[in-house]
């Protein structure tokens, strides 16, 4: 019988690139799979449900309060947005209309990327502080004014960047929350708890990273802070008929749970175990790529530990094709399979490969590279 993509027509892709939006997200573990499977037999109140998986992030994470999120970018807008207005409910229905509320967030320039634009969404204004080589202590704290209404940070950090250490010292001393950014920082697990316990007021995470669906995230922090982005959600919206820019950001009730199933197994489960499978993986797609002449790979660990990547470097000449269009043959080809390239080398995530798939990325690379 043909697979649920092949009767819509659409290619199903083998991604070697890891947890990226663009191809999918993650792949859900049989625990999350079965609690939305079991979500989607029953009705439940989506605010009581909103609360009760507030508790739980707040729980898991060790912060005052939680807030469950349609990504990462969600939460990084609700919680600009609280640093804007506050618990004022006149100031959240003129969102995105800044007026003279507080609508400034001072960002480091060395750590801008291009997701800091979602902060802009209710209105506020990234403010610029230093340059590409770094930023100065005494940068930030001269940018703080009477506007400022939060302070970015990017985690874990860039070499040149005011460490997240010093810019909580200054932003405390000036009374204005600090947002963090750890979208995809949640290994170690212990990760989900380092920001807020080293003081930062509002963290924000892709749930994808720790094996939710692909469009949920999580904002956790402050309580008064996670109660006004709370505020500025879908459920209050209706709710409390406030028209406030959340409605949009609309969540499952079977999303709401898989986050907190997924969280509450990533902090439990042997990560030695599974990044032991990871490795695994990586052997068994060198195995399919030795021999392959033209054709160098080799294992690729992201950290301590064992390998999670493989590193394919290829003799140009000999073959008569470059790596960015052996990248494009892979990619344009059925099977479709999805890998990276960083200067003049391909490399493969084996994070979100499914069993058969190491068998087809060989497959592949002899058939593109042989000319087919």
């Amino acid at each position: 019988m043909a697979s649920i993509y092949e009767q819509l027509g659409v290619r199903r892709l083998v991604n070697a690139q890891g947890q990226m939006t663009m191809l999918g997200g993650s792949v859900l573990t049989a625990k999350v799979e079965e609690a939305m499977k079991e979500a989607n037999r029953y009705f439940v109140d989506m605010e009581e449900l909103m609360k009760v998986a507030g508790k739980a992030a707040a729980e898991a994470t060790g912060a005052e309060a939680g807030y469950v999120t349609p990504g990462a970018c969600a939460a990084l807008a609700l919680g600009a947005a609280a640093c804007m207005t506050g618990s004022d409910t006149r100031k959240m229905e003129a969102v995105p209309r800044a007026g003279r509320m507080k609508n400034e967030i001072i960002i480091q320039k060395v750590l801008r990327v291009k997701y800091d634009r979602c902060v802009t969404v209710p209105g506020a204004r990234l403010v610029e502080v230093g340059n590409e080589a770094g930023t100065t202590p005494q940068q930030i704290e001269a940018a703080i004014g009477p506007k400022t209404a939060a302070i970015h940070y990017l985690a874990p950090g860039r070499p040149g960047a005011v460490p997240l250490e010093e810019v909580l010292k200054i932003a405390k001393r000036h009374g204005v929350p600090v947002i963090v950014d750890a979208a995809g920082q949640v290994y170690p697990p212990e990760n989900l708890k380092r920001y807020v316990a080293m003081g930062a007021d509002l963290v924000c995470y892709g749930a994808k990273y720790f094996m939710a669906p692909n469009s949920s995230g999580l904002l956790v922090g402050r309580k008064d802070l996670v109660e006004a982005a709370a505020l500025q959600g879908f459920i209050s919206f209706e709710t409390n008929n406030l028209r406030v820019i959340g409605r949009p950001m609309k969540l499952d009730r079977q999303e709401i749970v898989a986050v907190i199933v997924a969280l509450r197994e990533w902090m439990t489960m042997d990560h030695q175990a599974r990044l032991a499978a990871i490795d695994k993986r990586v052997r068994r797609i060198l195995e399919e790529l030795k021999g392959i002449p033209g054709l160098t790979a080799t294992p690729q660990p992201e950290g301590p530990g064992p390998a999670s990547g493989v590193l394919v470097t290829l003799d140009q000449q000999r073959l008569k094709k470059t790596a960015a269009e052996v990248v494009k043959a892979l990619r344009d080809g059925d099977p479709c399979v999805r890998v990276g390239l960083q200067d003049g080398r391909i490399w493969m995530r084996a994070l979100t490969l499914v069993e058969g798939d190491e068998k087809i990325i060989g497959e592949r690379f002899r058939a593109v590279l042989a000319g087919k």
